[in-house]
């Protein structure tokens, strides 16, 4: 059965058990960044300060500050220390940031900004995937479907589903760097997914539209796909407003 709009409220969820300590080391301390507890510019505490309030070793500070650096969080440098690197610098598609971002509470205009970077990428993808795609891809994306109306997108499985479907769409343009967003935007189509489930159940079935822009690729015809993928976009950002007025 089709399911979408009822089922139980859906929370954010906890930080996967069994993390390595700069792993979560690097968690916390990404969120308090993306939540602004600490501030672009300014200065963490030092290593030996910081490793002895958290209670970890110094290697695991380190390791976790390395971790913070390769997503632009953070950057050291001699003598000045570690500090908050500027907002330019982050890598919000990076989708352990957006993980990190959503178990604060993201700001609307953040959330807007996830929709619009979609509609930039998404609608152009669904139109090159019309023209592209072989059975082998059709057969991905009804499969992801059928697990979509079967499980819901109130349930894990349901959202893997989603995040398959969105995928095998990158995947059939055969455009290799397009392709390589697809983990950025698998999580940003999770994340807003949980996010407009926080305090209430989905408000609406979203599977007709993807089951229209499947029919769409199906069918070949790019500019059909385009405005499907608009479609259901427009109708999943509208959902996601409606929560943030909850």
């Amino acid at each position: 059965m089709e399911r979408g709009g009822g089922g139980e409220r859906v929370g954010l969820p906890p930080a996967t058990a069994g993390q390595r300590i700069h792993g979560s080391v690097a968690r916390t301390l990404g969120i308090a960044i993306l939540a602004g507890r600490h501030a672009p510019g300014e200065v963490l505490p030092g290593e030996i300060e910081f490793s002895e309030q958290l209670g970890i070793s110094r290697t695991a500070y380190r390791e976790a500050m390395r971790i913070l650096s390769a997503k632009g969080l953070v950057e050291s440098k001699p003598k000045t220390g570690t500090r908050v690197s500027a907002r330019s610098r982050w890598n919000l598609l990076d989708p352990d940031v957006l993980a990190w971002a959503f178990e604060s509470e993201p700001s609307e205009s953040f959330i807007r900004d996830l929709f619009e970077l979609r509609q930039i990428v998404e609608p152009a993808a669904a139109a090159l995937a019309a023209e592209r795609r072989t059975e082998a891809d059709l057969a991905r994306m009804g499969r992801a479907l059928d697990d979509m109306a079967r499980h819901g997108l109130a349930t894990p499985e349901g959202r893997a589903a989603d995040r398959a479907f969105h995928h095998a769409v990158l995947e059939a343009t055969r455009n290799a760097p397009l392709l390589s967003l697809s983990s950025s935007i698998a999580a940003a189509v999770s994340w807003t997914t949980l996010y407009k489930q926080r305090r209430r159940a989905l408000p609406r079935n979203p599977m007709p539209e993807h089951r229209a822009l499947h029919a769409a690729i199906a069918g070949g015809d790019p500019g059909e796909a385009r405005e499907a993928m608009s479609e259901l976009i427009r109708l999943a950002l509208a959902d996601t407003e409606m929560s943030m007025k909850a």
